[in-house]
């Protein structure tokens, strides 16, 4: 192998470590999704916000996060990568859609946090 190989081999490996180690903690909604979308996305996404009049998805509860927008649901349970609000914290989705529009994107941390619930089940 070659040095390239083997640094890229050990990168793969350590970030799937951190990712384990992050997914044993047991998260719930109320404790770490939710300080996350207070403080970024439900000042846009409750009634007469921009984003709950274009897409129809409240943030302010757990119900209304689960519920989705009137284009269908944005969490999976299990299956982070197959959630749209995962897909559009973590830039996956096109980038004129990525939330929170027209502000910094979330930190790692927080949206390792969303992934890490999500696969989890997204529990209350």
């Amino acid at each position: 192998m070659t040095k390239h190989a083997v640094l890229l081999t050990l990168s793969a490996l350590a970030v799937a470590a951190l990712q384990t180690g992050c997914s044993d903690k047991a998260l719930t909604y109320q404790t770490n999704i939710k300080p996350i979308l207070d403080a970024n996305c439900v000042s846009c996404h409750v009634p007469g916000g921009e984003g709950y009049e274009k897409s129809g998805l409240l943030l302010d509860s757990y119900d209304g996060l689960m519920k989705g927008t009137k284009f269908g649901a944005v969490v999976v349970p299990g299956s982070s990568v197959g959630s749209t609000l995962y897909r559009l914290v973590s830039g996956q989705a096109d980038p004129s859609i990525r939330m929170p529009h027209g502000q910094a994107s979330l930190p790692d941390a927080d949206i390792a946090t969303i992934a890490a619930w999500i696969d989890q089940g997204a529990k209350n």
